[in-house]
């Protein structure tokens, strides 16, 4: 009777046991989602951002453009590694039809100093060049009116325009078309302002040294380092650099100067193309973009995080006249660094540089903290160009404070 017991009670635990395993009791707390599938939410495209901010702009500077007659020029604006805005307008000389387009290249003036910038920043980080080498040791024979300027002198000073010479030392040379190495060998009549590293004067043909530095320490042309370490990773397809890539080019825009809505076309002329690293650089307002894009870029295989800090770290507070940033409203602080103007702007740094040579306007500006960059070019300088960089930040700035983007 025992044994029935037990044997009854041992049937009914197993039968328990085979139950509990197989119904399909349901546990609330712990949900399965091992066969959901995931809902793919689409981002917002971040252009979307600034759109009221872009229409705004499209239609002042348009205003602007027709208003003063500019006979061509064109703009590009890039936000969140994408181009946000870009038009070009009117013609390559007044009196044609042929309209500037994307890939019209222009010259860049001094806004050259920042490729240069960038290529100085590249090879300092691969120690090639380092900022703080002196001039002397890669140029012998280089000599200045003072010889502690000479033996102090170094890369970073020339690059930062703080070598202690007068602003602007020679240009008139240049415009005279005086071979470079002949302005070289004067250097040693030039007056002395400072000791290098103390004062801002700025210059082109010192700043122009970094060619010879480059090319006597990488025994490669400078126009060949340009295109190895920036234009051609950078994807700038129609950037060059000297006057007869520019004259040779069937899709150039013109020269003009004039004013009031009458411009008339200019000879082309090669001034400062001997001085290439501060005013030698063609390009068009694609090749600016791409510039911009790689710059703010910062998953960008095409340049580090590292340049990007050695460029555009203040060197020295460049007291610039009043009329220079006349359209920018309430600047908070002036300093350059290796090759860009760093404007503290609006609880910003924004890097920027302008250009002008006789019948053409360049102006490019970024701010890493924003990730936001603009550029203009144009062939019949105005105030247009003054007026294109800070209204467009005025702009972005003003919406980005009050919440609006």
């Amino acid at each position: 009777m025992i044994k029935l017991r037990s044997y009854f009670l041992f049937l009914f635990i197993i039968l328990f046991i085979v139950a509990f395993k197989f119904y399909p009791f349901e546990d609330h707390a712990k949900p399965q989602v091992e066969n959901t599938v995931p809902i793919d939410i689409p981002e917002l495209n971040p252009l979307l951002e600034i759109y009221k901010t872009i229409e705004q702009y499209d239609s002042i500077l348009s205003s602007e453009i027709i208003e003063s007659g500019t006979v061509g020029a064109a703009i590009v604006i890039t936000y969140k590694n994408q181009i946000a805005f870009q038009k070009c307008y009117g013609v390559k000389k007044t009196g044609e039809k042929d309209s500037i387009n994307k890939n019209t290249i222009f010259r860049l003036a001094s806004v050259s100093k920042t490729i240069t910038g960038i290529l100085a920043g590249m090879l300092s980080d691969e120690k090639i060049i380092d900022l703080d080498d002196k001039v002397i040791d890669y140029i012998p024979g280089f000599q200045l009116k003072d010889s502690s300027n000479t033996h102090n002198l170094t890369v970073r000073n020339i690059l930062s325009h703080t070598s202690g010479l007068v602003p602007h030392a020679y240009d008139n040379l240049v415009e005279d078309h005086v071979p470079f190495r002949l302005i070289m060998n004067d250097l040693d009549k030039v007056d002395i302002s400072a000791q290098p590293g103390i004062l801002y004067g700025y210059q082109n043909v010192i700043f122009s040294l970094y060619d010879t530095i480059a090319t006597i320490n990488t025994s490669k042309k400078y126009a060949d380092l340009l295109h190895e370490k920036i234009f051609t990773p950078f994807k700038m397809t129609n950037a060059s650099t000297g006057f007869d890539n520019f004259k040779k080019s069937t899709n150039k825009a013109l020269p003009h100067n004039g004013s009031n809505g009458k411009f008339k076309t200019l000879r082309l002329n090669n001034r400062y193309y001997s001085t290439t690293p501060a005013a030698g650089v063609n390009a068009s307002i694609f090749d600016m973009s791409q510039f911009l894009l790689t710059l703010l870029n910062t998953e960008s295989t095409a340049i580090n995080n590292n340049v990007r800090d050695i460029v555009f770290t203040p060197e020295i507070i460049s007291p610039l006249k009043s009329n220079y940033l006349r359209q920018w409203d309430n600047v908070d602080s002036k300093h350059y660094s290796i090759g860009w103007r760093l404007i503290g702007y609006k609880g910003r740094k924004v890097a920027y540089h302008g250009g002008y040579l006789q019948g053409y306007r360049a102006e490019i500006a970024l701010c890493r903290d924003e990730d936001i960059g603009i550029a203009f070019l144009s062939n019949s300088p105005n105030n247009v160009g003054s007026k294109s960089v800070p209204t467009f930040l005025n702009l972005f700035f003003n919406l980005k404070d009050n919440n609006e983007i």
